[in-house]
């Protein structure tokens, strides 16, 4: 970040990612595969022309389809499996660092409700 650019961000800030109250998100039905997952959030902070957001996101346990967007997240609890169309199947749980690709078809298998911080580029 230039000098100029860090003088229209934001202050820098900290925050329990346990801890932040989140918000409900709408979970398009056609992404439902099995179970009844209940997905909420929070934004902690977006680039002015909306290209990059970070912040928590959490899900209740089922299965669910997705196209991933540029992303890096770091789940904080819960576990999960997410199977990349074509690609590697990841078992992530607390502590799990990791990294989609735009345009990655994904079925998230929830175990535990699992909650992430997370950085997505758009």
């Amino acid at each position: 970040m230039s000098t100029s650019d860090h003088s229209a961000a934001p202050a820098s800030f900290s925050v329990s990612v346990a801890d932040v109250e989140l918000e409900p998100e709408d979970l398009d039905p056609a992404q439902i595969v099995s179970g009844e997952p209940v997905v909420t959030g929070k934004v902690l902070w977006e680039s002015q022309d909306g290209r990059q957001v970070r912040g928590i996101w959490q899900i209740t346990p089922g299965v669910v389809t997705d196209t991933e967007a540029d992303e890096l997240f770091v789940v904080v609890s819960g576990r999960a499996t997410v199977e990349v169309e074509g690609g590697e199947t990841l078992e992530v749980g607390p502590g799990s660092a990791c990294v989609l690709r735009e345009g990655d078809q994904t079925t998230w298998t929830v175990h535990e409700t699992l909650r992430k911080a997370y950085h997505i580029s758009y």
